[in-house]
């Protein structure tokens, strides 16, 4: 797992081959982050089922209802198959891109 920042922004990006693992490293160290806006990169993995993707669904929720964004960046999961709770993108410019809509919206009130 390597972790980087950018501005408000946490990205982590997973080397571990089981997104369980991930979810559980991620929720290791999560007191640490959890103020920041979360990217999670799933380049390395090849196709990532639906249930790998709920593994994230917990922390998504608890993320988001502290008013920060959380978005898994991969162009191997079927995204019809993804909840709505879930932000998944293909790409990494759409993450940012995801996190500066939410933050209009909660500038707003929505």
């Amino acid at each position: 797992m390597i972790i980087g920042r950018d501005g408000n922004t946490t990205i982590i990006t997973q080397e571990i081959t089981s997104v369980k693992a991930l979810v559980n490293k991620i929720e290791g160290i999560y007191d640490a982050h959890k103020n920041y806006h979360l990217i999670i990169k799933l380049s390395s993995l090849e196709k990532i089922p639906k249930e790998d993707i709920l593994e994230f669904l917990r922390l998504s929720n608890n993320h988001r209802a502290s008013k920060k964004s959380f978005v898994i960046v991969s162009e191997k999961v079927d995204l019809d198959q993804v909840p709505d709770e879930l932000a998944v993108v293909p790409t990494l410019q759409e993450a940012y891109d995801l996190i500066e809509m939410e933050d209009i919206e909660r500038d707003l009130g929505f």
